[in-house]
């Protein structure tokens, strides 16, 4: 395995264990009721999270699914205004109307997460034609589930990007349901990354559980589309330990696909590689471990403590005032 300095490999530790108290914390709210709508958590797939964001820089934009709490907190580096988003706070990113599923944060190149399956992959494709036509250097990285490679956007999207070599990245986070539904019995490739082979673009299949190999194979990606290469595909196979959202049993999944999901859990993974390899101490994580769940703690009093939006601005920020223009780039 390739040699990583100390502070990269910390930070990744850092940040997958942050994504997974941040996560946890959310799924506790939402069992109690706390968060109004649906709530999806992506408790399992920090590996993929905090290897991809890594790779990524803040320069760069980034579209989410409705699964993407942990995108947001480590694209925005803000957990307070994140964590009050989701309570519908008006301290949130979108001043609480955003929610759970569509937390957007332009400053940081966060584009918004979507609660269409699939609605994400358009609007990264239109961000990465924006980038090249004002020739900023920066890459588009479109995160969507395995079950929006079924949608028509995808394949149009594939098409315009590959004949345009926009700068994208299509990263699929394939944790093999979408949403009941294995998405090996409604496709017909070995992979999904094959479906690239149509439009001439090259893919990656990577193990989600590795979090260096995500992030190794995020580079090579995003380099590709920054040399003016095209578009490139991700394919990162993860596990989902939660159902499809707060409240869903998951009696759907395979037991063999729940003793693999926790037996394969990239954080444990993680932590045996670092103390094995003396990176870190076993003191040196919980200390670690117990600033994270402080700083967990001090963002969830934040976003209890903040107001909620009040009936009579119902209509505030849905269009912006004459003399304050919404201007993305």
């Amino acid at each position: 395995m390739k040699k990583y300095e100390k502070e990269l490999l910390v930070k990744l530790l850092e940040d997958m264990l942050t994504v997974r108290m941040f996560e946890e914390a959310i799924k506790e709210s939402a069992l109690k009721g706390e968060i109004k709508g649906n709530v999806h958590v992506c408790l399992g797939e920090e590996g993929l999270v905090a290897g991809a964001n890594m790779a990524i820089k803040p320069t760069d934009f980034t579209t989410l699914s409705h699964r993407g709490h942990g995108h947001c907190i480590l694209k925005s580096k803000d957990v307070e205004h994140t964590m009050a988003e989701i309570f519908g706070r008006t301290t949130g990113f979108c001043k609480g109307r955003g929610g759970s599923m569509h937390v957007t944060d332009i400053k940081s190149g966060l584009l918004g997460a979507n609660g269409i399956v699939g609605g994400g992959i358009s609007i990264a494709t239109g961000s990465a034609l924006a980038s090249k036509i004002n020739g900023d250097g920066a890459v588009t990285v479109c995160f969507f589930g395995d079950g929006a490679s079924n949608t028509g956007s995808f394949h149009e999207c594939l098409n315009m990007a590959a004949t345009w070599k926009l700068p994208v990245v299509y990263f699929i986070e394939n944790n093999q349901y979408a949403v009941s539904v294995n998405i090996n019995n409604v496709i017909n490739t070995n992979t999904l990354a094959e479906r690239s082979k149509a439009y001439n673009i090259p893919s990656i299949v990577v193990d989600g559980t590795d979090v260096l190999a995500v992030y190794e194979a995020t580079l090579k990606a995003l380099k590709h589309a920054r040399e003016n290469k095209g578009p490139m595909l991700v394919e990162c196979n993860v596990y989902r330990f939660t159902g499809h959202y707060i409240g869903d049993s998951a009696k759907y999944k395979t037991e063999e696909y729940k003793a693999e999901s926790h037996e394969k859990d990239v954080i444990k993974k993680f932590k045996e590689y670092i103390l094995k390899e003396k990176i870190v101490t076993v003191d040196e994580i919980e200390v670690l471990e117990q600033s994270i769940s402080e700083k967990i703690a001090t963002a969830m009093r934040f976003a209890l403590d903040s107001p909620n939006p009040q009936k009579e601005d119902v209509l505030m920020y849905n269009y912006a005032d004459d003399n304050e223009r919404c201007v993305l780039r």
